[in-house]
């Protein structure tokens, strides 16, 4: 998370505005890295729904069998709802966050304590993937495109494009739809992450072999992704598949997500709850180093051009 407390002896600091913007900013730089993985992802836990059949073996069948039919282009499909999602997700995460942890902390500057962080941390994940829904609606739908026959694709031309023709030819709700298990993904991805990375970075540093450093935060960051991405999977996968259901016969695919979480350990078993792990624990490292690279970068920038002038 972003440093919110600066000593005093730095008075020059950058207003929250551009703060959130960095943030955002960031996420998005980081997602036009590893949006392939995150279309990988959501074919995965959408291939071979209902059977046990699956439609690509491993992560890396998938890729390939993108990149064969679809072409380069066709493995950065959903780009722009890819960015849009980090647009209003992360910004407003972001924000709530910092402002409730600012809140919170007490009179003598005394940051939250670790419950606390967490329910702060869970409440912006919350609120921001609320307020990401409809970007999260497009972005799986556009990935998920590639892999219908021609007839029966939706052919969005971007995330505009697909918001404009949800709310038309679906009704505006259909843009909130799956915003409960996008929310409580949020809440579950929150608390693993904080919590987990803690821990582990405690016990790196407890270890004797590691200092507190990049490498350190690094490894970090790895095991709590680990334990993020198992702890969240069934969440997302029951998201994925609400988000991208149709209605058959004038009735939706799923009642609920309860329905889903049955119906897939029904059909598929109890592990296709995971399906397309690799993908996505191999994004969430790479998307969280990459998106504080971004963000040292251009606060130094920020710093160098705008504050010490």
């Amino acid at each position: 998370d972003p440093p919110t407390d600066t000593p005093a002896a730095k008075p020059k600091t950058s207003p929250k505005a551009i703060k959130f913007l960095f943030g955002g900013l960031a996420g998005m730089g980081a997602t036009v890295f590893v949006q392939p993985l995150d279309l990988v992802k959501n074919r995965m836990q959408l291939s071979g729904q209902g059977t046990k059949a699956r439609e690509y073996k491993t992560s890396f069948h998938a890729l390939f069998s993108i990149l064969k039919n679809e072409g380069v282009g066709g493995i950065y499909t959903g780009l722009s709802a890819g960015l849009l999602r980090q647009a209003t997700y992360t910004t407003t995460r972001l924000g709530i966050y910092t402002i409730l942890f600012e809140k919170m902390t007490g009179e003598d500057g005394r940051p939250p304590n670790f419950f606390l962080k967490a329910l702060i941390g869970m409440t912006a994940g919350a609120t921001g993937a609320f307020v990401g829904t409809p970007a999260e609606v497009a972005l799986i739908r556009m990935t998920a495109d590639g892999r219908l026959p021609p007839d029966q694709r939706r052919g969005y031309s971007n995330v505009f494009n697909a918001l404009a023709r949800i709310t038309r030819e679906e009704g505006v709700a259909t843009l909130w739809r799956g915003c409960v298990p996008t929310m409580a993904r949020a809440v579950v991805v929150n608390a693993a992450q904080l919590a987990s990375y803690s821990q582990s970075k405690q016990a790196l540093l407890d270890s004797g072999y590691f200092g507190d450093d990049i490498l350190c935060h690094f490894c970090a960051s790895m095991i709590s992704g680990l334990v993020t991405t198992a702890a969240s999977m069934p969440v997302d996968i029951v998201k994925t598949r609400i988000q991208n259901m149709r209605m058959i016969d004038g009735k939706p695919e799923y009642k609920n997500s309860l329905e889903v979480l049955v119906r897939v350990v029904g059909s598929e078993g109890f592990f296709s709850l995971w399906k397309g792990f690799t993908p996505y624990y191999a994004r969430l490292g790479p998307h969280t180093v990459l998106t504080f690279i971004f963000l040292e970068q251009m606060n130094r920038l920020y710093k160098t051009y705008v504050l010490d002038r």
